[in-house]
């Protein structure tokens, strides 16, 4: 079993979470335009993740960064609601709970944080993820919520805490 670690975000990560990012969408076939793999923000998730409301988590296998997910206040969204956003993980940081690790961490932090709801937007592509989801609760919207800036999403849900 590999070593796992969950942690906050560090300003040298950015590097290795946007690559994570855009090759987990283009190994899905999810490289759309108007998605993260385009987004200018995906090359600088620490001082993203500086905005009052905010979080992110990096997971590390054996002191290697394998992906990483957090929470946002997206612009439009009501303020008891925040975003799970940059949810990727590499190849073999998947089927071994991960994912659902920094589901929950990303769950507490919002709680922690006083938000009601969390919002996700994500594409049919990501069959994976979709169960993780709808295993956690997320169910389906007719359409988008807030000002996400990624229009390439196609699929839209939402998690009462």
């Amino acid at each position: 079993m590999p070593e796992l670690l969950i942690r906050d975000i560090l300003p040298f990560d950015n590097a290795a979470l946007a690559s994570i990012v855009r090759n987990t969408l283009a190994e899905f076939g999810a490289n759309h335009p108007n998605t993260a793999y385009y987004d200018p923000a995906t090359d600088t998730l620490f001082e993203v993740f500086q905005a009052p409301g905010s979080k992110y988590f990096v997971a590390e296998m054996d002191n290697v960064i394998a992906g990483g997910g957090g929470i946002y206040p997206t612009d439009g969204l009501s303020p008891d609601t925040c975003e799970l956003v940059k949810m990727y993980l590499l190849p073999q940081g998947r089927g071994i709970g991960l994912g659902r690790t920094l589901i929950e961490k990303c769950i507490a932090a919002a709680k922690e944080i006083g938000y009601k709801n969390i919002y996700l937007e994500t594409m049919p592509e990501l069959k994976q993820a979709l169960k993780v989801y709808e295993k956690f609760g997320f169910d389906y919207l007719k359409g988008p919520m807030g000002n996400s800036g990624h229009s390439g999403c196609s699929l839209w849900m939402l998690k009462k805490l």
